[in-house]
């Protein structure tokens, strides 16, 4: 079985629906959710006029290998609604791999740690959240040090338990 994080994003519409859907399909289509995060509002990281996001960190436990799921949350995001227009730019859901194992992956359109989890406070919250010790395979540093090191700060709040 391979420990897998994912992280959850939505800032448009009924943002918390459109999260507890992504959660629906991942367990139908991938597999249980193990643990999760609590939600969190975060203002927009990157195009810092767009509405401000909810993010949620999910563990599960798959023998799926990593592209194949990076195949399904691509087309859980479509079922969803999901239309990419711009880098950054507003979405209804969006669902990125942070970690697969301590793997580091680097192929064409995947690649695993997520390339900019380090810098980005929204994600280093609730990943923190539900395993503060896992460690970052590229820096050899836990994810409470990521976050104790960032400069990301922006305003990032706990919302739903």
């Amino acid at each position: 079985m391979h420990d897998v994080f994912l992280l959850l994003g939505s800032n448009l519409g009924d943002r918390i629906s459109y999260i507890n859907q992504a959660i629906q399909h991942i367990e139908t289509d991938i597999a249980p959710i193990a643990k999760a995060s609590s939600v969190y509002e975060t203002q927009s990281w990157g195009k810092t006029d767009s509405p401000d996001y909810l993010n949620q960190v999910v563990f599960i436990q798959t023998d799926l290998p990593a592209r194949i799921i990076l195949q399904k949350i691509l087309a859980i995001e479509i079922i969803i609604g999901r239309i990419r227009e711009e880098k950054w730019g507003s979405r209804i859901i969006d669902i990125d791999i942070l970690f697969y194992d301590s793997d580091i992956i680097n192929e064409p359109g995947l690649h695993v740690p997520h390339p900019e989890l380090h810098n980005r406070r929204f994600t280093l919250e609730p990943l923190a959240e539900i395993n503060p010790l896992f460690i970052h395979p590229v820096f050899n540093k836990a994810v409470t040090q990521l976050k104790n090191e960032l400069n990301d700060n922006l305003i990032v709040k706990k919302l739903y338990f």
